[in-house]
């Protein structure tokens, strides 16, 4: 399992130049005016783990896979979107198919670089593209419920479900606060997912600053991480014009490029990183002379759940799961050390996943 982060934000914010170095193509065109990015490019990237390399390294994997991440480069919002200004439509109908909102945020200064709205105010950049979603939502709330009116009356328990939450999001909305700040049951999560509200959507902030900036962040970084503080949100401080620098030059090259920046690892790092923690993601491998690969599942996940990534029948004739966590993997020289020290577990269904394990899973064809 990877997850799909849409790069949203303003016109002229350095999205699509994120979105270049992010995915180390030139797919997305990086253009001095409103609307240059009009369909969504979409990039997979590899997740950035230097454990993979470490475990390959003692299996003497042939291959080594990495798990994945796509980027959704969306088009520029303008105030008005939710009544259709601009690509507003558009641009409200490629964000419901994210799973996390990568909402960047203007925090240089650069007069060759217009403003779509001629001040650069982050926080208030925030708020307009917030206020647009909320409006989105409480029309499609309005809509949902007058359509589900009738089912109601016939007894329908999904539609009294649906019912119920639209309301509750809607009280949210109408007080100020989007939809992701409402905490709902166990029991109500896979029907509050499916009403695919844009403000239930989690939003990471990213700080896109110049590149002097780029190790301390500057005074509008830090009216950002307030902001997001003050909601309960993540953010990352990056320059879009380093990553795209990084992403031209070979790895050594790049190493020395960041420590003459004063960097200790690339902005990317620092995203992916904070994508996971955003969606409560985490890592597993599994590791042989074949190959090393790294898989994505949620946090909490029990061994059946996490080998159905790798495939249906894993989960459906699991048995059990031999386990090694990775600094005993690493310590022991991999699994036959691990064995021998008493590092490796024989996990049955019941176990919940950590980030980290290396994993073996038997199972019944």
């Amino acid at each position: 399992m990877g997850f799909r982060m849409g790069i949203v934000g303003l016109p002229n914010v350095g999205k699509s130049t994120l979105f270049n170095a992010l995915t180390r193509t030139a797919a997305a065109q990086a253009a001095n005016f409103p609307f240059c990015t009009i369909e969504p490019n979409v990039g997979d990237v590899a997740v950035p783990d230097p454990r993979l390399e470490k475990l390959a390294a003692i299996a003497k994997s042939k291959q080594i896979i990495p798990t994945r991440i796509t980027f959704v480069d969306i088009a520029g919002l303008v105030r008005g979107a939710s009544k259709g200004e601009g690509l507003g439509n558009q641009f409200l109908a490629n964000i419901r198919e994210v799973d996390a909102i990568a909402h960047v945020l203007r925090c240089f200064e650069d007069g060759d670089i217009t403003h779509v709205e001629g001040r650069i105010d982050p926080v208030a950049d925030a708020e307009t593209i917030e206020t647009e979603l909320m409006i989105a939502d409480l029309e499609s709330i309005e809509r949902r419920l007058a359509n589900l009116a009738r089912k109601i009356k016939g007894g329908d328990k999904e539609a009294q479900q649906q019912d119920r939450l639209l309301r509750l999001a809607r009280e949210a909305l109408d007080a100020g606060r989007p939809a992701r700040t409402i905490t709902v049951d166990a029991e109500d999560r896979k029907a509050w997912a499916m009403l695919q509200l844009l403000t239930a959507k989690p939003v990471l902030y990213v700080c896109n600053v110049e590149e002097s900036a780029a190790a301390q962040g500057n005074s509008q970084s830090a009216r950002v991480a307030e902001m997001a503080a003050a909601q309960g949100a993540a953010h990352v401080v990056i320059s879009a014009r380093i990553e795209e620098e990084l992403a031209q030059l070979a790895d050594d090259e790049a190493a020395l490029f960041l420590d003459e920046m004063g960097l200790d690892e690339p902005g990317l790092d620092r995203l992916i990183r904070a994508g996971y923690d955003l969606l409560g993601l985490q890592t597993y491998f599994t590791v042989g002379p074949k190959e090393a690969r790294a898989w994505t599942i949620p946090a909490g996940t029990a061994a059946p759940q996490a080998a159905g990534v790798i495939h249906g029948d894993f989960e459906r004739g699991f048995i059990r799961a031999e386990t090694v966590a990775y600094d005993d993997y690493i310590a022991c020289n991999g699994e036959a050390g691990a064995r021998d020290s008493g590092k490796l577990r024989v996990e049955g269904k019941s176990y919940v996943v950590k980030d980290g394990d290396v994993l073996h899973f038997l199972f019944n064809a």
